[in-house]
């Protein structure tokens, strides 16, 4: 319908980039909303045909995002951080990821009925989890912390390897049907070795001039966004193919050389790569012909993907995992759970095309074997991984813990009497020298932004229930709640009160629930910190309810949360107001004086003799004060404590 290439671009970039939106607002997964919207403009309705219209660079343009997108992927890939996991994980991505590529290689060889050439190049991609469906997934279905951990590990470690050895495959293959010499071979041995050395050497120089302050602030991501293309493009001259070997090896080394600047390096890759992967979807599923919507209903396809479902992903991961402490609902899970995201889809599309032109007519069914694939596993593990763990007893309770987003001595000590009620606690920053509060009291942190993609990669949120910004940038704390509104709900998400404002300044910046009773902003409640305010726990009895207890509270208190008598906590928001029974505790910040007075209280209330006592001695003293007597030097005057025993 658009002749232009310029408005073919501009619709790619923004329907990509609203289909993410749409995902986020319906909590959908990304990737079905992408490919729907790519379907819509593309061969449904015919309004933009980007490889038509692109014509020569449309190749290009796929190939360089599939080069970002696998270095983005080992970006993330620290090995450091899988050690603790020990025999499962290992075992998974060196065992599993093998005998899920032979036996998928087989079953799109025997029943999808591609050749074994191309079957066995792209069994190696489908050996892929994809981090970028898997991570959300996982946040929602609150799995406990061991099977959450495997499966996004797995999904971290094999999704680069899977492309290397979809390319290694293909090499291979290709070198075996030309019939090369061993001379041949052996140089294509040495220029992949030469792109794996040409990827370890550019990320050690980038990353030590990184690091010593050689190369400014602001073209630190178009000097490494320059070198990843510099390293694909060389080494993929030099040997075709080996490009993607290059960058992948790029992206591992700098992940393993714990740079500073790696957060910096993150915040490029992060807004690069969702733009690319957004666009590149919409561009790949845009440009299908019709007759492959027709052919994802191929019988032989539907049967192939029921394959990959229930025989070679449980069974990839049940015999590597033979000998290892993994549990039978655990390896029920894990063997089930195996979703394929957008960095599949982007490098089948990629060999679809380079081996149609090697000459193999079968790769055109490349394409529609991966989106059926690709939708089947996102909207079956999407569906099916939360009612599965609840059945298995593998996801987290709903007394789960609380993560801290702030720094400020009230969030640390917040968190401190969290812990002290039995619930886990994170508090997250971004600065190192803010979170030393916590840090002194003994509470885990995490220095890093919640927002960055990064954190999901790294770090496992799913043992903790709510969310609380206690930042002192109110729209940072906005920003948070809305982030996660579609994965954890609103009921879920807390923030601070937001700053008062002049007359005639009024508005709105909240998204999540304000937090306390009264709204009391993260300044005021760190002045009252600083101010001797201590934080209260008021067991609720039958002689002392609720309703009394909210009659005698200092009215300079803020009441926080509630400790109910099953564990579960509840914190006190502006939206809902709670009621508490027999058996729960009121946790409060107060005053130093008024929890002094409710110490004494208590006390007496422990024992009501001791009360009794203590009121007929004072009444006494009233009628003959023992301190009208001239004292005896040297003696101290008698104590009610001591006249009471």
């Amino acid at each position: 319908m658009f002749d232009s290439l310029v408005m073919d671009l501009m619709l790619v970039v923004l329907i990509g980039v609203g289909s993410q939106w749409v995902a986020w607002r319906t909590r959908m997964p990304a990737i079905v909303v992408m490919a729907i919207a790519g379907l819509l403009v593309g061969p449904i309705f015919g309004l933009i045909n980007p490889q038509q219209s692109m014509g020569e660079l449309y190749g290009p343009i796929i190939t360089f995002a599939v080069a970002i997108i696998l270095f983005e992927g080992s970006l993330n890939l620290d090995f450091k951080e899988i050690k603790g996991f020990g025999r499962p994980v290992a075992r998974i991505v060196t065992i599993g990821a093998f005998i899920a590529w032979i036996a998928g290689s087989l079953a799109a060889h025997f029943i999808a009925g591609l050749s074994l050439e191309v079957a066995f190049i792209i069994g190696g991609l489908f050996i892929v989890t994809g981090p970028t469906v898997i991570l959300p997934l996982l946040r929602q279905a609150r799995l406990k912390p061991r099977a959450a951990a495997i499966l996004k590990w797995e999904g971290i470690v094999v999704d680069p390897f899977g492309a290397l050895l979809a390319v290694f495959a293909f090499e291979v293959i290709k070198f075996i049907n030309d019939e090369v010499t061993a001379k041949a071979m052996t140089l294509f041995i040495g220029a992949s070795l030469f792109s794996v050395l040409l990827g370890w050497g550019t990320s050690r120089i980038l990353g030590n001039a990184f690091e010593k302050g050689k190369i400014p602030e602001y073209l630190k991501a178009p000097i490494l966004f320059g070198s990843v293309l510099f390293v694909f493009v060389l080494s993929d001259e030099i040997m075709h193919e080996t490009g993607l070997l290059a960058v992948t090896a790029m992206g591992m080394t700098m992940a393993n050389m714990s740079l500073t600047t790696l957060q910096d390096i993150r915040h490029f890759k992060e807004n690069i790569s969702v733009l690319l992967i957004s666009g590149i979807f919409v561009m790949l599923t845009a440009s299908l012909d019709p007759h492959i919507l027709i052919e994802i209903v191929n019988p032989k396809i539907m049967m192939y993907v029921l394959a990959m479902l229930f025989i070679v992903r449980p069974l990839s991961i049940w015999v590597s995992t033979i000998g290892t402490d993994l549990t039978v609902k655990e390896k029920t899970l894990i063997g089930w759970i195996a979703p394929r995201g957008i960095v599949a889809l982007t490098v089948s599309g990629y060999f679809a095309t380079i081996l149609l032109e090697t000459g193999y007519k079968d790769a055109e069914l490349l394409t529609a074997l991966t989106f059926a694939l690709v939708f089947s596993t996102v909207v079956v593990h999407g569906f099916s991984i939360g009612w599965l763990a609840k059945k298995l007893n593998l996801a987290t309770p709903k007394e789960s813990g609380v993560v801290l987003i702030g720094s400020s001595r009230f969030v640390a000590e917040l968190a401190k009497s969290i812990t002290e009620a039995g619930h886990k606690v994170l508090i997250m920053d971004d600065s190192w020298g803010g979170l030393s509060n916590a840090r002194k009291l003994g509470i885990p942190t995490y220095m890093g932004d919640i927002l960055s993609e990064h954190t999901g990669y790294h770090l496992d949120l799913t043992p903790y229930r709510y969310i609380a910004a206690m930042t002192k940038m109110d729209s940072y704390n906005s920003h948070v709640c809305a982030d996660f509104t579609p994965d954890l709900g609103r009921d879920l998400l807390f923030q601070t009160s937001t700053h008062k404002r002049g007359k005639g300044q009024q508005f709105n910046l909240s998204t999540g629930q304000i937090l306390f009773t009264p709204n009391v902003s993260i300044h005021e409640l760190d002045e009252r910190v600083s101010a001797g305010y201590v934080f209260r726990k008021t067991l609720l009895t039958k002689q002392y309810s609720y309703t009394q207890y909210l009659r005698e509270r200092d009215d300079k208190s803020v009441l926080l949360y509630i400790i109910r008598a099953n564990g579960e906590m509840e914190f006190y928001t502006a939206e809902k107001e709670l009621q508490a029974q027999t058996g729960d505790t009121i946790v409060a910040l107060s005053t130093l004086n008024k929890t002094i007075e409710r110490t004494i209280d208590r006390l007496e209330e422990k024992n009501g003799k001791m009360a009794i006592k203590k009121e007929i001695v004072e009444t006494k003293f009233l009628e003959d004060p023992p301190f009208a007597k001239p004292e005896i030097p040297g003696e101290a005057p008698p104590k009610i404590d001591k006249m009471i025993e």
